[in-house]
């Protein structure tokens, strides 16, 4: 349980830290990108149902990306690595990061 609220707070820390930006750059889409890899990677580790990591992830995804167009490339991209069979962060983010 500690590691899974440690996994939730840094993801959190790091997505609020991106959010302060006016606007979407290209740094902060693949830093999104990235964060909800790991995000994805963690909760499906820890055993999460699709619809929860969906929902939690979907949650920074709107925090930290400010024009709607992104936020609806940074969902489909998550739904995507939700419905993967991989599970790795690093093989998430060199599949749908790059």
């Amino acid at each position: 349980m500690k590691k899974t609220l440690l996994a939730v707070a840094c993801i959190s820390v790091a997505a609020i830290a991106y959010a302060n930006n006016v606007s979407d750059s290209n740094e902060l889409v693949t830093q999104q990108c990235k964060i909800s890899a790991e995000a994805v990677s963690t909760l499906k580790r820890l055993r999460y149902g699709n619809t929860v990591i969906r929902k939690d992830v979907a949650s920074l995804i709107n925090q930290s990306l400010k024009t709607p167009e992104n936020r609806e490339i940074a969902n489909k991209t998550l739904n995507q690595m939700v419905d993967d069979k991989v599970s790795d962060a690093r093989s998430l983010e060199g599949k749908y990061c790059s």
